[in-house]
């Protein structure tokens, strides 16, 4: 059982996660009962599970139910979220991931980073049983989702970062792979070339609204409402949204890049968020965030009116309102 409330509220959709989940275990049994072990470590861990549940309610949009296809395709996808973060962990020297210490934390970067592999060709495997549409889009989403983390290394520590560069980083580190669990809710489905193109618009939109909304809840939560240590993008020279819109403020700006040329540490993170939270990068980044939801939802338009459609078209902005400000 999904522990994390849905964002979605589907009547099919809690059966269908569950289905998922069953099938998320037992795609990452291995001969070896350590590296099993270690697979399972953050899917034990519990989670949002968003991408499967935009794989579903993709096809729940198209008329269609969650065949055995869909929830595979939800696995294949939700595989690679799961392989990318242990991956991530290991980059972000990572301790805590959903309030549970990360694999790389319990048994060192190359265990952490073997169990990612291991996530990464089973979600292979599934895609490729799937069809050739499948592979070949997952394929090509896990070189994006590298494209996006790459490209945030080009503008460590500068807070002359260009919005255009983060906003091109977003989108292949965090919104392809949502596009993607839509667009495989929409092939395992066999709607129309118009409507899967309309469900991936839409994923893409609503990833890029799902990573402003962390990269916010990174300057104004607490470590036990993320479940992992805040500000970990100012400690790594990341400068987001919220902080790039703070800079621009007349009255904070310079104060805060003064803050930020000196590079934050430990003892000068605190006063880095409090200044971040003073100016109005947050309140410009959320707006900007809800542009990307109005986007979202009016990217569902080709789609028949139903139920699936209404809750999606929302999704945006209950990310969104979910903000503790």
């Amino acid at each position: 059982m999904v522990q994390a409330a849905l964002p979605i509220d589907l009547p099919p959709l809690v059966r269908d996660l569950d289905l998922v989940e069953s099938a998320l275990r037992s795609s990452v049994v291995a001969d070896d009962p350590f590296l099993e072990q270690v697979a399972q470590h953050l899917i034990k861990a519990g989670g949002k599970r968003l991408r499967p549940v935009l794989t579903l309610a993709s096809a729940y949009a198209g008329g269609a139910t969650a065949s055995d296809d869909v929830v595979q395709g939800a696995v294949a996808v939700e595989l690679v979220h799961l392989g990318s973060l242990y991956h991530d962990d290991v980059m972000d020297e990572s301790m805590t991931r959903r309030g549970q210490p990360t694999a790389n934390a319990r048994h060192g970067n190359f265990v952490a980073i073997v169990a990612g592999d291991y996530c990464l060709a089973r979600s292979a495997q599934i895609a490729a049983r799937l069809g050739t549409a499948v592979a070949g889009l997952l394929g090509a989403t896990i070189g994006r989702l590298c494209e996006g983390q790459v490209g945030e290394l080009h503008h460590l520590y500068s807070p002359d970062r260009p919005e255009v560069a983060y906003f091109t980083s977003i989108s292949g580190k965090t919104a392809s792979l949502m596009a993607a669990a839509c667009r495989v809710g929409a092939l395992t489905t066999g709607l129309s070339d118009s409507a899967t193109d309309a469900l991936t618009r839409y994923g893409d939109r609503v990833g890029m609204v799902f990573q402003v909304v962390d990269d916010i809840l990174d300057v104004v939560a607490t470590d036990e409402q993320l479940g992992k240590p805040a500000g970990n993008d100012l400690l790594e020279g990341v400068y987001t949204l919220p902080v790039l819109r703070g800079l621009l403020d007349p009255a904070i700006g310079e104060e805060l890049r003064a803050a930020l040329a000196a590079r934050v540490d430990r003892s000068g993170l605190d006063r880095v968020r409090k200044l971040v939270r003073a100016s109005s990068g947050i309140e410009s980044a959320v707006a900007v965030a809800r542009g990307l939801a109005d986007e979202a939802a009016a990217a569902l338009a080709p789609l028949p009116p139903t139920g699936a459609r209404r809750e999606m078209a929302g999704l945006g902005h209950v990310l969104i309102d979910r903000l503790p400000l």
